[in-house]
């Protein structure tokens, strides 16, 4: 079953990037939340919108993560994979409102985006540290599912990494300057 929904994962991506100009249209320019960003002087600054993202990309990941670990206590079924797919669908949203909202240059685009999937790579180096530092908590300890889990981690917080890069920082629109 997780083969299957990490491929089913990795076959989405691979459509986003082929239908990457439709969806960089589900956010419109006059969107409110566009134009609030782009007539703010504050997000203009490459350094600031880019700790925004970081922002962003943190609450995110963290609120995901806590709303997993609550899903722990209740025994309902897949409920987990739902909250997933939503965290992505959320986190593309908001990836595709600050894309639409940057006015700057193309190496100020990409600075941008650089400070804000430093979450994702720190996140990324954690977890992969983490991997190769597992040991058990007492003898005979099966570690297995954890690393699994650990990897399955660093699977998501790279594609979640490279996604963000993408739609933030190397995709620009027509209507862009820079």
């Amino acid at each position: 079953m997780m083969s299957f929904i990490l491929l089913m994962g990795l076959i989405g991506i691979v459509f986003l990037l082929y239908f990457k100009k439709p969806i960089l249209s589900i956010v419109s320019e006059n969107h409110g939340i566009v134009s609030k960003l782009q007539d703010s002087k504050w997000f203009q600054d490459y350094r600031l919108a880019g700790v925004f993202l970081f922002g962003i990309n943190a609450v995110l990941f963290i609120s995901t993560i806590l709303m997993l670990y609550g899903l722990t206590l209740l025994t309902i079924p897949y409920v987990h994979l739902i909250i997933m797919l939503f965290a992505v669908v959320v986190s593309i949203y908001f990836w595709l409102v600050v894309h639409k909202s940057w006015k700057g240059s193309r190496m100020e685009r990409v600075k941008m985006s650089l400070i804000g999937i430093s979450f994702y790579i720190g996140s990324t180096l954690l977890f992969i540290y983490w991997l190769v530092t597992l040991t058990p908590s007492y003898p005979g300890e099966d570690t297995f599912i954890i690393a699994i889990g650990l990897i399955l981690a660093i699977i998501v917080t790279s594609v979640a990494c490279i996604v963000c890069f993408i739609i933030t920082g190397i995709t620009k629109d027509r209507l862009s300057r820079g």
